[in-house]
């Protein structure tokens, strides 16, 4: 059974920075794309970052030169840090398997002072 849990999430500051951290169980993620995805109140989920299996990135320009995204395949985890946070990013943070089901269950990031 393969499984996606996320942790990291929390209430920030503006300006401020948090690491999401995304372990997967049941399935290899070397062989795989991972990627992170965001859902605002009322707004689709959509794509923030994704990291191919040769360590390549891509992020959406929205958060490019704030957000990085990472991976330890050792771990079978990968992560995300976010720095200069400011309350548009205020949403709920999902990892996912490019191309696959399997989604995370969400964890909430909330920017406020």
């Amino acid at each position: 059974q393969v499984q996606l849990v996320e942790s990291g999430g929390g209430l920030v500051e503006p300006g401020g920075s948090l690491r999401l951290s995304c372990t997967v169980s049941g399935m290899i993620i070397a062989r795989y794309t991972m990627g992170w995805y965001r859902q605002a109140p009322g707004n689709q989920r959509v794509s923030v970052a994704e990291i191919y299996r040769g360590g390549t990135t891509h992020v959406v320009n929205y958060v490019k030169g704030r957000f990085i995204i990472s991976r330890d395949n050792s771990k079978n985890a990968f992560y995300l840090q976010m720095n200069n946070l400011n309350p548009e990013d205020t949403a709920v943070y999902y990892c996912h398997i490019v191309g696959s089901d399997f989604w995370g269950q969400g964890t909430q990031v909330t920017v406020s002072s």
